[in-house]
């Protein structure tokens, strides 16, 4: 084994290692998850070698400092203030979702007018129509960390597969029986899953172009699904109470996670693909084992449905929003609620943290956004300006741009 060369990754906080054995290149990571601002880097990486060959005395210094930039990242103070920078009438029919690419730069929108649009962040100008789909083009992706290949899952039943650069659809899978409500890329960019309300979800080859697996067990619509880090494994959660964890390489369902008692709204892995978050229309919030399948805790406190969920990109705070108009942050270790975020005047749909993990980002059906801090439950801002009730909000990687999606069919990036 030879070590080429190290890269940064900043979120979650960690170092790639590019190496080559046998003659093949090779890539591996060390998560640094747990890195404070005041951890000494030096027995850090003393820490780090003992476990990891390639990092050898040589390249020890390099490494210090490699670490040292991510906690200079860590403790960047943050006073961004968002501005509204452009307002994009995007279709002429009801937007669906709004997606961004890693970088930001790009930013997709899907529509019932049965067409994704794919936009430049920077100009605010329409780059292409990806048209071909029968009926409302209602999930979309990019093929994130490459943003090279967008999914599109619509009310026909199909998933098309298209070129972010020609526009070119590369492929049509077609299999299910009733609407595509959900879709999702691993991070290794080699399959793409489709949940649908025929009750199954269905795992396709991007190269091939072909169907490699059905998921059935569930007796409901499927409306949320999420690959691991890893790519082994996949979660669904069902309109049926539950959620399924499934192996990805041979579709067997390894666990049904049992014990909501209404449909379930979103369902994630944490990034160390330890734990599942489950929030659902049961107002409760849950918390698994993803080995093991068992449940670890109930996060309470709402008092209405769940609407969405997530975890930060350490894996260590879960934020919560729910009908009854608050949002919650709680820590995954310790299952205790940190923060209350309270101020919108109606029901949080969408729920978000910024890349660092101090800030989050709502969406509700008042017409605003709001930012806030992650630790405090301060409210920092208000984005307002659309004039209907905004379903969809998201950072870009650096955590600098942001962008809502309304029912007023208007998209708004802020910067």
């Amino acid at each position: 084994m030879r070590l080429r060369r190290l890269l940064l990754r900043y979120y979650p906080p960690g170092i790639i290692l590019e190496y080559v054995q046998g003659g093949e290149p090779k890539t591996r990571s060390i998560d640094l998850l747990n890195l404070r601002p005041d951890t000494d880097a030096v027995a850090l990486v003393e820490e780090i070698r003992k476990g990891e060959p390639l990092i050898t005395a040589s390249c020890k210094e390099h490494v210090i400092h490699l670490v040292r930039r991510l906690q200079e990242k860590l403790e960047g103070k943050e006073d961004h203030k968002f501005y509204l920078f452009k307002v994009l009438r995007a279709h002429i029919l009801p937007l669906t979702n709004v997606a961004f690419n890693k970088s930001g730069s790009r930013f997709i929108t899907g529509s019932y007018d049965r067409t994704c649009k794919v936009w430049d962040t920077a100009s605010g100008e329409e780059l292409r129509t990806l048209e071909g789909h029968g009926n409302v083009v209602y999930a979309i992706a990019f093929n994130n960390p490459y943003g090279d290949k967008i999914a599109t899952g619509s009310f026909d039943k199909t998933c098309k597969l298209w070129s972010t650069e020609t526009g070119k659809c590369y492929h049509t899978f077609r299999g299910h029986s009733a609407e595509i409500v959900c879709l999702s890329f691993n991070l290794q960019s080699t399959l793409v899953a489709t949940g649908s309300m025929d009750t199954t979800a269905k795992l396709w080859d991007i190269e091939k172009g072909e169907e490699i697996v059905t998921l059935s067990g569930h007796s409901a619509e499927i409306i949320a699904l999420s690959f691991n880090t890893t790519g082994d494994r996949i979660i669904t959660g069902s309109f049926d109470h539950t959620v399924a964890v499934w192996d990805v390489s041979t579709g067997r369902m390894l666990h049904t996670l049992i014990g909501h008692r209404g449909e379930v709204s979103s369902a994630q892995f944490n990034w160390d693909c330890s734990l599942i978050v489950t929030g659902s229309m049961d107002k409760t919030c849950m918390l698994w084992n993803a080995m093991t399948g068992t449940h670890i805790a109930t996060l309470t406190g709402h008092s209405d449905e769940i609407l969405d969920v997530c975890f930060d990109y350490a894996g260590q705070r879960i934020a919560t929003a729910s009908a009854d108009g608050s949002a919650r942050v709680y820590n995954a270790e310790t299952k205790k609620c940190i923060a209350k975020l309270e101020g919108h005047g109606g029901e949080i749909s969408k729920i978000c943290f910024n890349p660092k993990g101090n800030r989050v980002l709502t969406a509700s059906s008042d017409k605003t956004a709001r930012l806030w801090d992650a630790a405090t439950g301060d409210c920092l801002q208000i984005l307002e300006g659309h004039t209907d009730e905004i379903f969809s909000c998201a950072f870009n990687y650096k955590g600098d741009i942001i962008i809502t999606g309304s029912k007023d069919n208007t998209c708004r990036i802020w910067q």
